[in-house]
């Protein structure tokens, strides 16, 4: 009997697999299409409504020259050479193949993204995407961006920060005392969520004693949340960096601090505590998303397919595609929740009448589509090269202590991503928390979860 039940469990899971597998490659072909007529559509409104439209990722590549410590970019169509300063090969090496070269179910669309061979001495040739030197261009050459939103963004005073006086800084939620401060914790948030994913969980939890003792930062990333959301910025693991330390660590005087950071926040949290490995007391990681990159992939496009599947299902992982593999679908997407995130929140509100789902809300609604689409590329595929090294400095070069915490049931983040991370760093605990997923790892056990962290800062004393 328990060999027939395991057959027939076995058949309809494989039957399960073979109709996501079919269904899904119907779904995006579609989306393939539909991403490849919005193209236009968003050039025509962008057009009619604001006199210009900026280059997007399906703009033909111009040819790179690299030499004398100088890049020209010349277009392939125009004899014009635009000369960019050095300091922009240091941005160019942080920028993501996978924004512009993703494969489509229908037809190969991706642009030449591979080195071609070298031409001249000391010279190197290499495709690089119009978008990205419009933007460097933009940079360098001292280009004043309007504050005022693309029509497609919302303009409420949230959403229009980086108009006001505290444009050059993220938005911070200090907690703790002012005086006498002995130890600080920097919590980071993952990936379209917000500083209140920690302020409305854990802060009102942490006991008297540790409120007494720490002092908490908790931000919201560049481009989310009521932080500035340039629109000339590639939002690149240097600019998050260069702004966590403007924001926090240099203001507030901030030496030596514990970090906790969720999803793609673990990243950042990995890069930072690489730049200062004699400040961190202690790295806590929640869903960590590492997948080591087998020999012969290459990192970004191996990352970019097991975070996107582009599959149907389960609908997080259908969820994770669309805003990874079609600019301008999620466009559309972003226009439609981020543009009215106000309304959004009022029916939520209305609804539920639950604050914990309301602030979640405000969190996935509040950014734009060029800070999400930029920091989704750049931090967590453009970075897969990057954490391995990140991981063994922390193994070798850093005291302090590591713990991971993983929901048994993230459909985003597998649970093996955990032990990759342990697998590196051996010295790393791995706490599973059975029944939970992405969000509820820290959502519905906030009180648990803040004597957890707790006792972890207190065995951490001595690092």
């Amino acid at each position: 009997m328990a060999v027939v039940m395991a057959k027939t469990r076995a058949f309809f899971a494989l039957t399960g697999r073979a109709i996501n597998e079919v269904l899904s490659f119907f779904v995006f072909s579609i989306l393939d299409v539909l991403d490849f007529i919005l193209c236009y559509v968003y050039r025509v409104a962008d057009f009619l409504i604001e006199a210009e439209w900026k280059p997007c990722y399906c703009s033909p590549a111009k040819e790179a020259v690299m030499g004398g410590g100088k890049i020209l970019v010349s277009e392939r169509s125009e004899s014009k050479v635009v000369r960019l300063t050095s300091s922009s090969k240091l941005q160019l090496e942080e920028i993501s193949d996978t924004l512009y070269a993703r494969p489509s179910c229908v037809a190969e669309v991706s642009k030449c993204t591979e080195r071609k061979r070298e031409r001249g001495r000391g010279r190197s040739v290499f495709a690089v995407n119009a978008a990205i030197v419009e933007m460097l261009q933009g940079k360098i050459g001292g280009q004043k961006f309007s504050p005022i939103p693309r029509w497609s963004d919302c303009d409420c005073e949230i959403c229009n920060s980086w108009a006001s006086s505290c444009k050059e800084t993220l938005f911070v939620r200090a907690d703790g005392p002012r005086d006498n401060v002995q130890e600080d914790v920097l919590f980071i948030h993952g990936f379209i969520s917000s500083s209140a994913f920690w302020t409305e969980t854990l802060f009102p939890n942490f006991s008297k004693s540790a409120k007494s003792t720490y002092r908490f930062f908790a931000i919201d990333l560049l481009g989310f949340g009521r932080s500035p959301k340039p629109a000339d910025s590639l939002y690149t693991l240097r600019e998050h960096l260069d702004m966590i330390e403007r924001s926090v660590l240099e203001p507030h005087k901030v030496k030596s601090f514990h970090i906790v950071a969720h999803s793609l926040g673990c990243i950042l949290a990995l890069a930072l505590a690489v730049k200062h490995p004699g400040s961190v007391k202690s790295l806590t990681l929640l869903a960590p998303p590492y997948f080591p990159i087998p020999k012969g992939e290459q990192g970004t496009q191996y990352l970019m397919r097991k975070l996107a599947p582009r599959r149907v299902w389960p609908l997080i992982a259908f969820g994770a595609s669309l805003a990874c593999w079609y600019e301008h679908v999620s466009r559309t997407i972003c226009l439609l929740i981020c543009k009215n995130h106000r309304v959004w929140n009022f029916i939520t509100k209305l609804i539920t009448r639950n604050r914990i789902k309301t602030y979640l809300i405000e969190g996935f609604c509040c950014h734009t589509h060029n800070a999400a689409w930029h920091t989704l590329h750049n931090i967590i595929c453009g970075t897969a090269g990057k954490i391995d090294s990140y991981l063994d400095t922390v193994r070798n070069r850093l005291k302090c202590s590591v713990t991971i915490y993983h929901g048994r049931n993230d459909e985003l983040i597998p649970v093996e991503c955990s032990y990759n991370v342990q697998s590196r760093i051996p010295r790393a605990r791995v706490k599973v928390v059975e029944k939970k997923d992405h969000i509820t790892i820290v959502v519905g056990r906030q009180q648990a979860f803040a004597r957890e962290l707790e006792e972890i800062w207190k065995s951490s004393k001595g690092n």
